[in-house]
């Protein structure tokens, strides 16, 4: 018996098309009418956020007489779904062989368009273990990115998009979103800091080690100049993943007191199923 086409699909994506992400992104920046073409494919009326791994945070965000670390976001959004399907292993880490993070940490789907999520990629979850799964990517040192990725109906040959929330858990070395500096503007704009969120460095506390610089920021918001590390706040997005690779304390994540509510409120608004 012929298998259904999302099989067929989503092994393409999984064997192939990764592979050409970075070269896919790159003709974004050259030719306006390709452009156009990738961001309605795969990106049109995305939004995504950043969250910081919780790891080496130095401050906690109050939010209405309560306190969170910047995972509670995230985890305040699981709270709030009944449809969750976890993925059975990380596609971008399967896909590249990654030997410094756990393949089996999937990324995490919410909302309606969930339960049309082939058993051999997903398994439906419970609250409890999908916040079991944040918790472990936490632990694995990953950073999340939570948010609408049209990207993910598209291998998968789901629908609607509207109906469907991505949750990833990225790595420095594996992330789909490390094409992020290969892509055109009007594409990278919607992947957004998370509100409130900012990266400190304290040069006093650097011993040059360069670790940050090795463990590659997905941004390239790090990088060697003139013998000293320099950042580009412009385009940093606050995931952390420097911070947990600098053990002098030299790296630290800041938080204001409104980054909870004002990106629960707008995830939620995402999903449009209220």
């Amino acid at each position: 018996m012929r298998r259904p086409r999302f099989v067929d699909l989503s092994r393409f994506t999984l064997k192939y098309i990764f592979n050409w992400r970075f070269w896919i992104a790159e003709i974004t920046k050259k030719s306006n009418t390709y452009k156009k073409v990738v961001d309605k494919m795969l990106f049109e009326d995305d939004e995504i956020v950043v969250v910081p791994n919780t790891i080496n945070v130095n401050k906690k965000i109050e939010s209405e007489g309560s306190e969170f670390l910047p995972t509670e976001v995230i985890k305040e959004v699981i709270k709030r779904n009944k449809d969750i399907v976890i993925m059975n292993s990380c596609l971008c880490r399967t896909s590249n062989k990654c030997q410094d993070y756990p393949r089996d940490i999937g990324c995490i789907f919410i909302g309606p368009t969930s339960k049309k999520i082939p058993e051999h990629i997903g398994k439906k979850a419970t609250v409890e273990e999908a916040l079991a799964q944040v918790d472990r990517a936490d632990a694995a040192g990953l950073s999340h990115i939570i948010g609408r990725n049209k990207i993910d109906t598209v291998w998968m040959n789901i629908r609607p998009g509207k109906g469907l929330l991505t949750i990833c858990h990225c790595c420095p070395c594996c992330c789909l979103w490390k094409v992020y500096p290969n892509l055109d503007n009007s594409i990278t704009d919607k992947l957004e800091k998370l509100d409130g969120v900012s990266l400190k460095f304290d040069e006093s506390k650097c011993k040059m080690c360069k670790k940050c610089l090795k463990e590659r920021c997905m941004f390239n918001a790090l990088s060697l100049k003139d013998d000293e590390i320099s950042i580009d706040y412009d385009i940093c997005k606050g995931c952390g993943l420097c911070v947990n690779s600098c053990k002098f304390g030299a790296l630290t994540i800041e938080y204001t007191n409104e980054a909870i509510d004002n990106v629960v409120n707008r995830i939620d608004d995402l999903l449009e199923i209220r």
